[in-house]
């Protein structure tokens, strides 16, 4: 303290001294010299850090836990933890004496009432009757369950849904059985309001929340109905998943359970530490167990839905190396949360484990309807491999449910556990977005109706040559390729707007980009400019034979920019529509085919024309050739006389596309027929 005050007097000193001279106008200050400044700023600074460690104020990097370096605050949550972790051990015994003290806190012996051996007997015998009775109601309605089971297969359509609903409804009233036995047992056995009173009903609580969820997995999995089994699973997989997931729920209801009737009987928060402790590694333990065991019957329901569901391909792919390290991260940070008291990362870990479970579940609902849907549409069966409307639906309603749960998990993670933003923060910040969100999802679903609109009008012509439906063929790629240009960029423009950014800046620069391109690329422009009026002018169509001033062919496809041109021999020729030129296209309405054959020098031409039509006739007899020939076979005229031979010319109209064909067809029945009729070629 001596030493502060000598520091504050000569500063003191100093400044009246610096005052004096400053009234003196005859004596200029003189300036220290950096030397003697630098060691009086130093001199200051170590009086003051001495005298305040002489107090016992506390140092700068405890001031400034900001300054404080990484390891040393890895160091400080180590041992921080590490005391919490004896503490939570050295309560062990607490827990034991808590679990101790639960037979006593049951004793009603004083009161006349039961002991707590006896209480368990009784509660044990009421559990056993309402599971008993669930059982009987199961076994009575087996039979109409067998009998109502074969409606339920997927190709009876929606009518199936009508038997599921009813299935289901059987299968509810035994639960329902089992829930009223409950209550009449709890009533019966435990009248008296009481601690045993409210034990028992708690654990009838439990025990109806366990069969509740062994009914849901029973609707989906079927283990002793095939055919009502939502997932694609043989048998023995399903009831080994039916019964291992249903016998891990049981241990997972009873310890949690156990914990709930504990809690109020432990003397401390390190006792229900200590007691989750020492759960943890069965809790580490089983779950392994049971996704080792589970893996092949998992791996045939993952399968099945993967079909459709990509991520649930994924999981089936990786399920070990998925499942296993997230059950050990939960039950990880399940002991940590206990130690230290931080419970908003098990309970992140457990939401983002339950929403998974769930988003299968759904998945496989979901599945199960479109199935059953497909069904009802004409040309389709349930495993159909052509996409439905039901299939762009299922799509749609299962992008909204990922999208819900991948926000529920980000708010859980974001906001409770890393803090990054608090949670007015993230309402503010989903509020702002949900508009934006919405709009992108729209965009999807007009997307897929789009697309599955132009697929589905391309399948139903694609055998129909009629002029506006190979037109529309013809164009339905370049449109699609337009509308999804559009959608993107207008969806993503009103979804930054919506998230307070200023699009004005991307559009003003968006425009200066194309008016750039457009000057430097002259070619590309005229070349989609091309495009664009060839495809107006209805030049050409995909599968029509071309000819060009490039380059000739069937038109295989096309892009924005150029056409492809698959030449007789195989070759494909890409031509830019700016290169076209003249187009001449050889497919278009009806193509006219003239042939010449040699006869005798004396032959009848009448006779002969009367032999053609004959042939003609015989052709158009053919339902399949007389589609596609449009005029009759006849004779054109002479077109050569020779010495020993006339020149006879042939005609025929035909559908474009088969020229060749039916001029094969009509020359063989000629050299089959004119000669039965007296008609002699040139020798």
């Amino acid at each position: 303290m001596a030493a502060l005050r000598a520091t504050i007097v000569l500063v003191l000193l100093l400044g009246l001294t610096s005052g004096g001279l400053a009234q003196t106008p005859s004596a200029s200050p003189q300036p220290l010299p950096q030397a003697q400044f630098d060691a009086l700023v130093e001199a200051v600074k170590k009086a003051v850090a001495d005298e305040l460690r002489a107090q016992g104020a506390p140092s700068a990097a405890a001031a400034n836990p900001a300054s404080a370096s990484p390891a040393a605050d890895r160091t400080g949550l180590l041992s921080t933890f590490r005391a919490r972790l004896k503490q939570v051990i050295a309560a062990m015994p607490q827990a034991n004496t808590a679990l101790r003290r639960l037979p006593q806190a049951l004793d009603e012996s004083a009161a006349g009432g039961r002991g707590p051996g006896s209480f368990v007997a009784a509660l044990l015998a009421a559990l056993a009757a309402a599971l008993a009775v669930e059982a009987i109601l199961r076994a009575f309605l087996a039979r109409p369950k067998s009998r109502l089971a074969p409606g339920a297969v997927p190709e009876k359509g929606m009518r199936s849904l009508t038997y599921l609903g009813l299935l289901a409804l059987l299968d509810g009233l035994a639960v329902v059985g089992l829930g009223l036995a409950s209550e009449f047992a709890l009533g019966a056995a435990f009248p008296a309001a009481g601690p045993q009173h409210q034990f028992a009903q708690e654990a009838m609580s439990f025990l109806l929340l366990w069969r509740i969820n062994a009914l849901v997995l029973r609707l989906i999995f079927r283990p002793d109905l095939a055919a009502a089994r939502l997932c694609d699973m043989d048998d023995d997989a399903a009831r080994h998943l039916y019964r291992s997931i249903v016998g891990m729920m049981l241990l997972f209801i009873f310890l949690r359970f156990l914990a709930a009737q504990l809690a109020p009987l432990s003397p401390s928060d390190d006792a229900i530490a200590a007691g989750r402790l020492i759960t943890s590694p069965v809790v580490l333990a089983a779950p392994i167990w049971l996704i080792i065991t589970v893996k092949t019957a998992a791996a045939q329901w993952l399968g099945g839905l993967g079909r459709s569901a990509r991520y649930a391909a994924f999981i089936s792919r990786h399920w070990l190396g998925i499942t296993i390290p997230l059950i050990v991260a939960i039950v990880a940070t399940q002991i940590y949360g206990a130690v230290t008291g931080h419970l908003h990362v098990p309970t992140a870990l457990v939401l983002t484990l339950n929403l998974l479970i769930g988003v299968l579940l759904f998945e496989t609902l979901l599945q199960a309807f479109v199935r059953r849907l497909d069904s009802q549409l004409p040309g389709f069966t349930p495993a159909g491999p052509a996409p439905t409307l039901a299939d762009v639906v299922a799509r749609c309603i299962r992008v909204a449910v990922l999208i819900g749960v991948i926000v529920l998990i980000c708010e859980s993670w974001v906001v409770n556990v890393l803090g990054l933003v608090d949670a007015n923060a993230w309402d503010r910040l989903t509020s702002e977005s949900r508009t934006a969100g919405i709009t992108l999802f729209v965009a999807y679903v007009l997307w897929e109706a789009f697309k599955y609109g132009t697929e589905s009008y391309l399948r139903r012509n694609a055998d129909d040559t009629a002029s506006t439906a190979t037109r529309l063929g013809t164009l339905i790629p370049l449109l699609r390729v337009t509308v999804a240009i559009i959608l993107t960029v207008v969806a993503l423009l009103i979804a930054l707007e919506n998230i307070g950014v200023n699009v004005t800046p991307l559009l003003a620069g968006a425009s200066v980009l194309g008016l750039a391109l457009s000057f430097g690329s002259q070619t590309l422009v005229r070349d989609i400019v091309s495009g664009i009026f060839y495809l107006t002018d209805d030049a050409f169509r995909a599968g029509e034979f071309i000819d060009c001033e490039k380059a000739k062919g069937t038109v295989e496809g096309f892009t924005l920019r150029s056409v492809r041109l698959r030449n007789q021999s195989g070759q494909l020729h890409t031509v830019p529509f700016g290169e076209l030129g003249r187009v001449t296209n050889y497919s278009r309405d009806w193509a006219a085919v003239e042939f010449n054959l040699r006869f005798a020098r004396d032959t009848d031409l009448d006779k002969l024309r009367q032999a053609t039509a004959k042939v003609s006739d015989d052709i158009m007899a053919v339902p399949e050739l007389k589609q596609t020939l449009l005029e009759p076979l006849k004779v054109d005229g002479i077109a050569d006389v020779g010495d020993n031979a006339l020149v006879i010319r042939f005609k025929f109209v035909t559908r474009p596309g088969t020229p060749g064909t039916m001029q094969n067809e009509a020359v063989s029945r000629m050299l089959t027929t004119f000669p039965q009729l007296g008609i002699a070629f040139a020798k």
